[in-house]
């Protein structure tokens, strides 16, 4: 989950306290001033990884650990450990894991945008898990209303039909001024599954392609990378490799309805921009909300 924040200041306000001099002198003075207003002002990203674990799917390894909460926590305790280390390996360095105090700031600032920078700025507030919900939520047919904001929520229907860069997604990403969060929800399918659907993609292929040629059709680019991109998944798990099934989620946040219009206008062109089409979830905003913008692994 990748969500753009307006930042509260904390670490200019800590820089100077460490660094500073208050001599109450001009400078020092007009320089605390530029501190405490920069901070509301700037924006800045966040980036966290969350993990959820299937204990009917993970019931072998469970037993094995000690059964019950101590062993699914012993187990997900190895998998944050590999995550970790991948992170790691790939050049990034990883904070430590959220404690519940964190998640509680995380929670109140998605649904209550408005004072998540001053909770962020005063230690402490805020930051239990049993009020960390909002104080009411309103559900319509395109929206959704928590507390101080509105949100949105749009579904990456389609993803780039062609090589892309690894970047493909930076006119998304790096839209300033757009209160936004990006997720990707990564779903292992179990192998049989995935076989299957594999079985079932290539055999809906060669049906079409040999109707296609039976009515004098000629094959196009399309239906030829779909289909490679199907050989390429059956060679990936003959290999040992999984199959994820991903979803690509942007919730959209703003202080009244006509700003969330603009923002959601502005996203969308962002995303044709990267190749992508969204598509609004209509009638399913609260649960996709839940999805998009909550650090809860929630599946959808």
């Amino acid at each position: 989950m990748e969500r753009t924040l307006p930042d509260s200041g904390k670490g200019l306000a800590e820089w100077w306290h460490q660094h500073g001099t208050g001599d109450d002198s001009f400078a020092a003075t007009t320089y605390g001033e530029l501190i405490d207003r920069a901070g509301p002002a700037g924006e800045r990203h966040a980036s966290t990884i969350s993990l959820s674990l299937d204990l009917k799917t993970a019931g072998r390894a469970i037993r094995a650990a000690g059964g019950g909460n101590r062993g699914s926590a012993a187990v997900l305790r190895q998998e944050m450990s590999t995550i970790v280390a991948a992170l790691r390996s790939a050049d990034l360095s990883p904070s430590d894991w959220l404690e519940p105090g964190d998640l509680a700031v995380i929670l109140r600032g998605a649904y209550d945008p408005d004072v998540g920078a001053a909770l962020e700025r005063h230690g402490d507030v805020g930051r239990d898990l049993a009020t960390a919900g909002p104080v009411a939520v309103t559900e319509s047919w395109s929206s959704l209303r928590s507390d101080s904001a509105h949100h949105c929520v749009l579904w990456i229907s389609e993803w780039p039909r062609s090589l892309v860069f690894p970047g493909f997604l930076a006119p998304v990403l790096l839209s300033s001024g757009i209160r936004r969060t990006f997720t990707l929800l990564y779903t292992p399918m179990r192998t049989d599954q995935a076989a299957r659907d594999i079985r079932k993609k290539k055999t809906e292929y060669v049906s079409d392609a040999a109707q296609r040629q039976r009515i004098g059709q000629i094959e196009d680019a399309q239906h030829s990378a779909e289909y490679n991109d199907v050989l390429q998944q059956e060679a990936d798990l003959t290999a040992g490799h999984g199959i994820l099934r991903v979803t690509g989620l942007i919730a959209i946040t703003a202080g009244d309805p006509d700003e969330l219009e603009r923002a959601i206008a502005d996203i969308e062109q962002a995303a044709i921009q990267a190749s992508c089409e969204t598509r609004r979830l209509w009638g399913q905003q609260a649960q996709a909300f839940s999805a998009a913008a909550l650090p809860l692994c929630r599946s959808i």
